[in-house]
């Protein structure tokens, strides 16, 4: 395993890592784009500049990774096994926050990720599979100022009555790159422990 650093807001970080990629690697079955950044301020004071850094990692990266690893994508690609493209969008995308959390610019860049995922399934096909996973609450950076007021106080909003696990996460990535899933594409997968259910 090995890391590179790369700012995927930007093109020249997106080359850095497509170049690292294309020097060690043949070929890929599958990509994660899971990069993201939140920005969170009241309506009256929302600045333009977060709406500039969360749609560029958030939405623009995941574009532009991808675009930039189609030729590795396609090449670990087989009729009976397609490549994938895993994007993460967020329940944030799908419904909109409860009043309070001011996170304008995360959630109209999820629900454009979702759409870019259609889009994208729809362009690909057949050769690459390009599914999303919306998640609902988990531990994260992203989440941190949520979960500040306690982990009991947020599952109580989940029908579940708990934040979501790693493995939760996992179970439906395996799923998503393994043959069972070959005959998936551009669907928005929700792992939120029943939020979607309450509205």
């Amino acid at each position: 395993m090995h890391a590179v650093p790369a700012d995927l807001s930007t093109a020249h970080g997106v080359q850095t890592l497509a170049d690292y990629l294309s020097e060690h690697e043949s070929r890929i079955h599958a990509l994660f784009n899971n990069a993201a950044v939140n920005w969170g301020a009241p309506l009256e004071t929302f600045p333009d500049s977060a709406w500039d850094k969360v749609l560029s990692v958030n939405v623009k990266g995941v574009f532009t990774l991808t675009q930039a690893l189609l030729p590795l994508l396609k090449t670990g690609s087989t009729l009976d096994d397609p490549a994938r493209v895993i994007n993460t969008g967020s329940v944030d995308g799908l419904r909109a926050p409860a009043p309070g959390f001011n996170n304008f610019s995360y959630s109209a860049s999820k629900a454009a990720v979702h759409m870019l995922t259609r889009q994208l399934a729809a362009t690909l096909a057949p050769d690459i599979l390009v599914n999303a996973v919306a998640p609902g609450l988990f531990e994260s950076k992203v989440t941190a100022g949520i979960l500040s007021l306690g982990t009991d106080v947020a599952a109580e909003q989940i029908p579940l009555k708990r934040i979501g696990r790693p493995e939760d996460m996992a179970g439906i990535a395996v799923v998503l790159t393994t043959p069972a899933s070959s005959y998936i594409t551009g669907a928005v997968i929700p792992v939120d422990g029943g939020i979607l259910t309450t509205g």
